[in-house]
């Protein structure tokens, strides 16, 4: 444990806990005091990080797992099956079964798990089992511009609007001891607005009401935004939730599900890097960093970071200057902490990463005081995705550390030689 920032060895992923509690605690009051039977299941996927989930699993939350290898992890750190939700397309089929027979909440998502589930229970004729099912439907209609996919279908569930949902339904129905007790309706969102979440609980009434379903839960899924200034949070979402639910579900028989990720823990995790070397070639100056764009940006979608600078005092005279000063430059945003007016202002400097690529550059600084190594730059809002995608490419896992207060507690080392040939061969 260290209380001296400056001694850490950059690149590394920081994770504040007070402000991650006090997301958890928002999800859990905003649920809560809107539809006080809920249920929720932390996103493996997002970020599977073993202090992260140790620490909901504490507070209660559920697993959520989409592949034989979370699941795996799920138990290794002690889940039991009945404290699992099972989605997605790639699930194994034995964890599968062990989920089912357990209690476990499992969302089948396709044909194939249909005819596991019906090997099943002709070996478990005696045994009732509840099973949830996704639904995939038209979401781009219902809120136009907003959704992922826009006017391409999602691959993911039994189509509402082809019949396929009806179809895997009257297959379900026709199993004696097996009853649809869940509706999953994870459906993907560029937006993460109120409305989409609106109309997925609208969803859920429709499906119910047409199909004369006996729900004991309605799982909406992930995609909730957090963190974000102007965006909502989720005391934004779940009265509206509440109140289209309220249509045809209640409480006190209905369990609502939520599978939050991005929403829970972006907000609370950096990503804290260095400059290194300053290069300048036919007249552009490249400020080369030792994080990476595929550390914060591994699906290379992004075109913002949010940041902020710390300037080092090798810079001739010591920087007294606290003064924060917004920063825009283009579609990049950030604010300049400990500036120097010693510096002069550099017209463009793209920051770049560490890596032999060309597209690794992070973003473009415009009129700002120079760079030069030993600079600090800390990327906000990146705890969804980042580690679960991280590449082992040319540089490994970062360190990851936990900040109370002052004080920093590294739960995951940086990773070496040994870790990355562990369980491999080779001829010496």
């Amino acid at each position: 444990m260290t209380t001296d920032t400056e001694q850490l060895q950059t690149p590394y992923f920081v994770i504040d806990e007070p402000i991650l509690q006090r997301y958890y605690d928002m999800l859990v009051e905003s649920l809560s005091s809107n539809w006080n039977n809920y249920l929720i299941g932390y996103s493996f996927k997002t970020n599977s990080l073993p202090w992260l989930v140790s620490y909901v699993k504490k507070r209660g939350a559920y697993a959520e797992v989409v592949s034989e290898d979370e699941y795996s992890l799920a138990k290794y750190m002690g889940y039991r099956n009945d404290e699992i939700i099972y989605n997605g397309p790639y699930k194994g089929q034995q964890s599968f079964c062990d989920v089912l027979l357990a209690g476990g909440v499992v969302n089948l998502d396709s044909m194939q798990e249909i005819r596991w589930l019906t090997n099943l229970v002709n070996l478990h004729p005696d045994k009732p089992f509840e099973v949830g099912i996704r639904a995939n439907f038209n979401l781009e209609q219902m809120c136009p511009g907003e959704t992922t996919m826009g006017e391409v279908s999602g691959r993911f569930g039994f189509c509402y609007e082809t019949g396929k949902f009806a179809e895997a339904l009257k297959i379900l129905r026709s199993l004696s001891n097996v009853s649809v007790t869940g509706l999953h309706l994870h459906s993907s969102s560029k937006s993460r607005s109120v409305n989409i979440f609106r109309s997925i609980a609208r969803m859920a009434c429709q499906l119910k009401t047409e199909f004369d379903l006996n729900l004991k839960y309605v799982d909406l899924g992930g995609g909730y935004c957090g963190g974000m200034e102007g965006r909502p949070e989720y005391p934004d979402y779940f009265p509206v939730v509440a109140e289209e639910l309220r249509e045809c579900f209640t409480p006190e028989e209905t369990m609502l599900i939520v599978e939050p990720g991005i929403s829970l823990i972006s907000k609370c995790t950096a990503f804290v890097t260095s400059v290194f070397d300053t290069r300048d070639i036919k007249g552009t100056r490249y400020v080369m960093t030792d994080g990476s764009r595929f550390n914060i940006d591994p699906t290379m979608i992004k075109s913002s970071h949010l940041f902020h600078v710390e300037y080092t005092t090798n810079y001739g005279e010591s920087c007294a200057d606290n003064d924060e000063s917004g920063v825009s430059s283009r579609s990049v945003f950030g604010s300049a902490q400990n500036n120097c007016d010693s510096r002069p202002d550099i017209s463009q400097q793209i920051i770049s990463g560490f890596t032999c690529m060309e597209v690794d550059r992070l973003f473009t600084y415009k009129d700002q005081p120079e760079l030069i190594p030993g600079d600090r730059i800390i990327y906000e809002n990146v705890g969804g995705y980042t580690m679960s995608l991280n590449p082992l490419f040319i540089q490994y896992f970062p360190a990851v550390y936990v900040k109370n207060g002052d004080e920093m507690r590294m739960v995951r080392k940086k990773w070496t030689p040994a870790e990355y040939v562990q369980g491999s061969e080779w001829e010496m």
